[in-house]
């Protein structure tokens, strides 16, 4: 299998400015046809008729300005939405100066350059995992908002997942560490999460996170009491201290330093001193400093004719309201390939280029890999009948694109090339919407030390895409969608919304499972569908997977569909 060593990156695009010149230019020939037109055909005494001529000019200024308008609000987007954690205050200063697209792309360009850890290659790293961590956010840390406006999803995409996490998510009995002064009590859910080491903030860093209003919403606290369920119940939950008559539980709400918590059995350590919880939670939220200086890589690309046949897919998956992750999958047949005999060892190399452009022509984003398959000369019959998936994932905003990209099998030098127009989508966020509807042969849950790395990780799942849709009865149909805008019921808190999967054929529904969306993990406004369907009852031919997504709370309906052939 292909996809060693993949990874994510993206560039900023524009926004669209080519639309407006055009819009300009359709006018103006519509204009002065009119005024032709009008001069033939009326007598000279009426030639004021020009008027009409000045309003469809005013409807065209009025339509540039709402283009540029548009335009503008992307890119306020991009400053408030996509990088607020990260950008510098002098950043964020330096580009509301800016006047025109040209100027905010060029800075949107070199923020991320300064920030590579490679400065002019076209691979950016701190980029891709960027915009991986807003994508887990998303999906493992929403409540009533995004899981990338959350103090947790804030934390995670700034400083990456914890070394360490205590998870309480149901809160419950709970007994007090020494510091904290002893003894058990009952608390709402909360999370610990300790980090070894943060660069510019120190070592040993611990944050802790609450949720007393029960409803999932994590925030991050100063106050380890603020988890204390207890806390306001008189004689209940009290400290050791407290048990022995040694202490009063009124003491913990005249404390001069902001805390709730008892006192403490073994002296108050240093990480609970006043000022150094000051001094970390005024630098854990500091954007980290800038490392990297700038530089500008140029990338040129070189395509070729048809020779190494392949087959490509796009699938889309929501990030933020204006970055859509978009994994870009590609399916090469082994025996397509030339392979040398290296000492018992099969061996080919494969070399992968990619560019991803807008309409008007500037680059978006570049992606090149150089990837070997090995494999022994007594497996190699079995291997050559199979193909090889490799796959990256590009940070795209919504617009047009036309994606090329190149293969060359090194050995022969045989390439193949091919071009595709691909529209990236705009998630609304106030209707009910969902990602691609993705086929896959391969969705596998992750260990947390996995979670981000690798080829064809979403999330904290690893989804391998069936790229031509073809299955064998002996495999599974894998099934993968992120469902965005949900309703949330005011009683439980939670999405109540109605998930029912449909395998058809000719119209007809052979195979049918249903689901709560309540009752799927980390459900919430945005939720993910992963299902596993055999395909042995059902016999070689074409068929037709739907999903059909009913919100009880905002009664909205959505059902995309993805087809599939059965061999």
């Amino acid at each position: 299998m292909l996809g060693q060593g993949d990874e994510r990156r993206s560039v900023g695009v524009r926004a669209g400015t080519g639309r407006s010149g055009y819009l300009a230019l359709v006018t103006a020939f519509v204009v002065i046809t009119g005024v032709a037109v009008s001069l033939r055909a009326s007598p000279p005494k009426e030639e004021k008729n020009p008027p009409k001529a000045e309003k469809t000019s005013k409807e065209e200024k009025r339509r540039q300005k709402a283009i540029q308008k548009e335009m503008e609000s992307a890119y306020k987007r991009w400053l408030s939405d996509e990088v607020p954690y990260i950008i510098t205050d002098e950043e964020r200063a330096a580009f509301k100066k800016l006047s025109t697209d040209d100027e905010r792309e060029q800075f949107i360009e070199q923020f991320w350059e300064r920030r590579n850890p490679n400065p002019g290659s076209p691979e950016n790293e701190f980029k891709e995992e960027y915009y991986r961590r807003i994508a887990y956010t998303n999906e493992h840390y929403a409540s009533g908002i995004p899981g990338w406006k959350t103090d947790r999803g804030r934390i995670y995409i700034m400083y990456g997942p914890a070394d360490e996490i205590e998870s309480h998510p149901s809160g419950g009995s709970y007994e007090r560490p020494p510091e904290e002064g002893g003894g058990e009590t009952s608390t709402y859910p909360f999370e610990t999460w300790r980090y070894r080491y943060i660069d510019g903030i120190g070592t040993n860093i611990i944050l802790e996170f609450v949720d007393p209003t029960m409803t999932g919403e994590f925030h991050l606290t100063m106050d380890p009491g603020e988890k204390d369920a207890l806390l306001h119940v008189p004689n209940a939950g009290l400290t050791m201290m407290e048990q022995m008559g040694m202490a009063s539980k009124a003491d913990r709400f005249v404390r001069n330093d902001g805390m709730t918590v008892g006192q403490s059995l073994t002296g108050t350590p240093e990480t609970m001193n006043e000022f150094t919880r000051l001094d970390l939670y005024a630098k854990i939220f500091k954007p980290p400093a800038v490392k990297f200086k700038d530089l500008k890589a140029v990338v040129t690309s070189r395509l070729s004719a048809q020779l190494v046949p392949f087959d490509v897919r796009t699938d889309f998956i929501r990030v933020t309201e204006d970055s859509v992750l978009t994994p870009v999958t590609v399916q090469v047949a082994n025996r397509d390939l030339q392979f040398d005999n290296k000492s018992g060892v099969m061996h080919a190399v494969l070399d992968i280029f990619g560019q991803v452009t807008t309409l008007s022509g500037r680059m978006a984003s570049t992606f090149e890999d150089s990837l070997a398959l090995d494999v022994p000369e007594n497996d190699f019959q079995r291997y050559v009948d199979r193909k090889s998936v490799y796959q990256k994932a590009l940070p795209l905003r919504p617009g047009q694109y036309k994606l090329s990209i190149v293969l060359k099998d090194d050995i022969n030098g045989h390439m193949g090339s091919i071009e595709l127009g691909m529209r990236v989508p705009r998630f609304d966020e106030e209707r009910l919407a969902s990602s691609s509807l993705i086929l896959a042969d391969l969705i596998q849950q992750l260990p947390t030390s996995q979670v981000g790395s690798g080829p064809f990780v979403i999330g904290g799942t690893k989804v391998r895409p069936s790229v031509n849709q073809q299955f064998t009865r002996d495999q599974n149909l894998g099934i993968y969608m992120q469902v965005y805008n949900l309703g949330i019921d005011a009683q439980t808190h939670r999405p109540s919304a109605d998930i029912q999967y449909e395998i058809l054929k000719e119209g007809k529904a052979l195979l049918t499972q249903t689901e709560p969306a309540a009752k799927i993990p980390n459900a919430a406004q945005q939720l993910t569908l992963q299902k596993m369907m055999p395909l042995k009852s059902l016999q070689p031919g074409k068929y037709t997977v739907q999903i059909k997504v009913t919100d009880n709370v905002k009664k909205q309906t959505l059902s995309p569909t993805a087809s599939f052939e059965l061999r």
